[in-house]
């Protein structure tokens, strides 16, 4: 999506309104100074935990989307003239082999996006990829008990599911121009320079890598997991020899050129978004455990008790949050230490792991601000909905 340029007038508010801020804020003062500091701190965390190990393998499985997945077979499964239930439940589904946050999920969205899926089943994929993680599921089981655990896993899948369909619904017409204007190009590599079997072990290989470089414990909750989390660099590293075979025999030079440059792309166009929006939920919020410029006490104070505001509260203030993968779960049982309810836990639970401040700044710059705002305020209504209903049976 191209960006357009800016006006002069506009360029002239933007500075005006940076000069502004720098020269009301008082920066002296303890709380502001601290935040400035958690908010370096949390993009220092964010680069050594996620852009290595995470948006990096997950750029090159979208450019590569882009660049060798046929378009065709993309737009069977999940265009907007595919079988609904087909669609929908793939994209629904799919966060069950992806242990992404996210802010991982966003190349892998943009990637079926750009390749012709449809609106509704690229948006359920982009909620459910962070939402629908086994190990998630696992441990608000062991740590909330079933109940939450359960309705977790059931309500992520429905939520995608209804989102994608909404959204569908709702910019149908845009979509299917959008779409429209994107058959008019060719995928240069051309599919059939491989067979379907040459290309799902090529996919997977770096599926594999993606999922198993980031094995997280699950701290004495599964053995089997954690077996797997110890030979994790064993698993990642026989995906790897995989990938090089399939680079070696089946792509040529001008290809991984190619691919190369789609990767590029896609990292010019979301890590500067990422990187702004870390830094802002780290002024705001800070890293799990520290203080920023807004006072943890202030938001446990806003979501106990299961009122509909309570848990509104959460799911709004789970969606600016920045979660990394898996500790959505310390977070909220703090704060469920700290009096908060359960409905609000369920629908900090829903919203929390699949928005963030930084995503939403990547999916505007795709999606356009209307799309964005509809797709987060339907994240942020269904959790609360969803929070208080099961806050008024728990």
């Amino acid at each position: 999506m191209a960006s357009k340029e800016l006006t002069p007038n506009k360029k002239l508010l933007i500075i005006a309104a940076i000069f502004l801020a720098v020269f009301f804020t008082p920066f002296t003062h303890p709380r502001v100074a601290g935040a400035i500091q958690e908010a370096f701190l949390m993009l220092a965390d964010y680069a050594h935990e996620h852009v290595l190990l995470c948006v990096v393998p997950a750029m090159f499985i979208a450019g590569a989307i882009v660049v060798f997945l046929n378009q065709q077979a993309v737009m069977k499964y999940l265009g907007p003239k595919a079988n609904k239930l087909v669609a929908y439940s793939v994209a629904s589904v799919s966060g069950a082999i992806l242990a992404v946050c996210s802010c991982t999920v966003l190349p892998l969205f943009k990637g079926i996006y750009k390749k012709g899926a449809g609106l509704g089943p690229a948006v359920s994929f982009l909620y459910s990829g962070p939402a629908i993680n086994i190990l998630a599921i696992v441990l608000s089981y062991k740590v909330f008990g079933w109940k939450l655990g359960a309705t977790r896993m059931a309500l992520s899948i429905l939520i995608a599911f209804l989102i994608g369909l909404i959204m569908q619904a709702l910019f149908r017409k845009e979509d299917e121009k959008r779409l429209a204007d994107e058959r008019l190009f060719k995928n240069m590599a051309g599919p059939e320079a491989r067979s379907l079997g040459q290309m799902v072990l090529f996919m997977v290989s770096m599926i594999g890598i993606l999922v198993f470089l980031n094995w997280a414990p699950s701290s004495g909750a599964s053995s089997g997991w954690d077996f797997i989390f110890r030979a994790k660099y064993w698993i990642t590293g026989a995906f790897a020899l995989l990938l090089i075979y399939a680079i070696v025999k089946w792509f040529t030079k001008d290809e991984l050129v190619e691919w190369g440059g789609a990767t590029r792309d896609f990292s010019l166009q979301i890590l500067p978004l990422l990187f702004g929006g870390v830094l802002v939920a780290g002024f705001l919020l800070g890293r799990p455990g520290h203080e920023a410029l807004i006072p943890s006490s202030w938001v446990a104070s806003l979501v106990g008790g299961n009122s509909l505001f309570a848990n509104f509260f959460a799911a709004l203030s789970g969606a600016f949050m920045y979660f990394a993968t898996l500790t959505e779960i310390p977070i909220v049982q703090g704060l469920l230490g700290a009096g908060m309810g359960q409905g609000p836990a369920l629908a900090l639970l829903l919203a929390g792991p699949s928005l963030s401040l930084p995503s939403m700044l990547v999916i505007g710059g795709e999606l356009g601000f209307k799309k964005t705002a509809t797709y987060v305020a339907l994240v942020v209504a269904f959790s609360t909905a969803a929070g208080f209903l099961f806050g008024m049976v728990a």
